[in-house]
């Protein structure tokens, strides 16, 4: 059930509710990122069962030597993210971390590019959150590309192709 931002929330509070046992009965959804086929995330998204959509909050899962994401940062999202289980490399501008459960790491926008990978021989879990703008840039600078999140509308520019107006 997810709520249209000209729509109304349901006033039944049983629709905003996830039991551990619901939770654990959701089917995750198997995300490849876009533009990393060895960034693969297991995901269930708690935000959009519940209707959310000014603010998103993800269970993600990450496999033995899978990477997140394609080191990036948004220009307009502040994201976080805390470590339920597993270990994680996290790159994070030019430092290098590991991260175990219990760990919080928050990335602002405008903020220094990042990017996590499961050097461990066992699953990672976390929960991954941020703000949902309607308007949104994410920057990849070692790919030298530009995506815009428009609305839900998502589009990628080389940055070479760039111009100023």
């Amino acid at each position: 059930m997810m709520t249209l931002p000209d729509q109304k929330p349901p006033k039944d509070t049983h629709a905003y509710v996830l039991t551990k046992s619901n939770i654990d009965n959701t089917i995750e959804t198997k995300h490849v990122h876009q533009f990393n086929e060895n960034a693969i995330r297991h995901t269930v998204s708690l935000s959009d069962i519940v209707g959310l959509t000014k603010f998103g909050l993800h269970l993600v899962r990450v496999e033995a030597g899978d990477e997140t994401t394609t080191h990036h940062y948004h220009e307009e999202s502040d994201e976080f993210i805390y470590v339920l289980s597993g270990e994680l490399s996290l790159r994070y501008g030019d430092a290098h971390y590991s991260l175990s459960a219990g760990d919080f790491v928050g990335f602002p926008a405008h903020g220094a590019p990042h990017s996590m990978r499961n050097d461990s021989d066992t699953d990672a879990t976390y929960l991954m959150g941020g703000s949902r703008p309607p308007i949104d840039m994410t920057l990849y600078p070692e790919i030298n590309c530009k995506m815009y999140n428009i609305h839900g509308k998502k589009e990628y520019v080389d940055l070479e192709d760039l111009g100023e107006v």
